[in-house]
Order: structure tokens, then sequence, then C-alpha cells
């Protein structure tokens, strides 16, 4: 199995990219068969989509392509939202508009939400009300919320008992991404995903 991660906080270097990092080395571990890549949307940014994606001699073309390959693979996905200002981050909503079910179509993903404080819910409901309708993305029921970020997740060993109890979480959100993802790789081989009559949700 492959999962491919998406961070998605405009900054470099950021609290999400270290969660994205943490959740990508623990998938591997536990789960020792599978691998993982890991796109960034501070370091590969897209431009704003303008509907052109699919020529891929555009700006926005040749960016999404260099992308397009990783989710393809991927039989599921981590999406890392920080929380600002009660919202996803418009990198994270934008990455959205690009994708199709072509890339993420009918492939169970964990939502990951990280917050400085205790925040963090508000990004969880927006992504599972607005991002799946036209590429068909199957957030899992379980999410996480990284609260307090900056003292979690930072070393080998927890370094506190809420540090403990986050990786003990991801532990087990991981583990029932990847039973979530072996079960849907016949559902998508059956072919009954594939109907051109019906590219879109409604």
């Amino acid at each position: 199995m492959h999962l491919t991660i998406v961070t998605g906080s405009h900054r470099l270097d950021s609290e999400s990219l270290k969660v994205g990092r943490y959740l990508g080395q623990r998938w591997s571990q536990l789960h020792p068969d599978s691998d993982n890549s890991l796109i960034d949307l501070a370091q590969t940014p897209l431009p704003l989509w303008d509907g052109q994606h699919q020529d891929l001699t555009s700006n926005s073309g040749k960016a999404w392509g260099n992308m397009v390959p990783m989710l393809k693979a991927a039989d599921a996905f981590v999406i890392v939202a920080p929380e600002w200002g009660g919202m996803a981050p418009a990198a994270l909503k934008n990455f959205f508009l690009f994708a199709s079910s072509a890339e993420l179509g009918h492939k169970p993903a964990l939502l990951v939400s990280v917050s400085a404080g205790i925040s963090g819910a508000y990004p969880i409901a927006e992504l599972r009300s607005s991002s799946y309708k036209n590429n068909h993305i199957c957030y899992i029921p379980e999410h996480l919320i990284v609260r307090q970020v900056g003292g979690v997740l930072n070393g080998t060993d927890a370094s506190s008992p809420e540090d403990q109890a986050i990786r003990n979480r991801a532990d087990f959100a991981i583990n029932i991404l990847a039973a979530y993802a072996k079960a849907l790789q016949p559902v998508r081989a059956s072919g009954v995903t594939q109907n051109k009559a019906y590219p879109f949700g409604m």
C-alpha cells in the first residue's frame, strides 16, 4: 500500500509539516510493507485554480502535473490542515479544486487538524462538508485534532501525558486508515465507481 500525505499550511517548516512527517514515520513503522510520500503545499504551492489545469503546458498544469503521480499511486491519504481563523487554509481548499476522481476517487483519507491552542475542530467540519464532492475522496469516520501542537510530536519519545495520548490516538487512526485502504481496493477494481455519466458529486 502507498500513503500520500498532504500538508496544507502556507508556511515553510510549519507545525503541520512536522505532524505530517510524524504520521508518515508511524505509518511506515506500523505497516512496514507499505510506503509513503508527502506533498507540502508550502514548498510546492499551486497557483489559484483557474480551470485550466488539464492543460499541462500552462503554469497551473505544470505545478499540478508534478503532484498527480503521487496522488494516483496512493491507496490512502492523510490530509493535514492547520486551523487559521477558524478555517482550513486557502492552499488546501485550492488543492481540492484541482483534484478529481482520477487522483483521489474512492480512496480513504484521514483528516488531521492542527492548532497552536485548544481549538482545531472547525477545519475538520469544513473539509468534511465541502472538499469531497467532485473528487470522491472518502474520509474515514476517525480524525485527529493535534492541539497545543508546539508541545507534542517533537521527538522519538513522548514528553508529557498529553503527548503520549495523541501518539496513541494517531496509531489507532493510522491502523483504521490502513484497514480502509485495503477494503476499498476491490471497490475501485470492481469498476462500479467508473461512470462517465456521473463524473461529479450531486
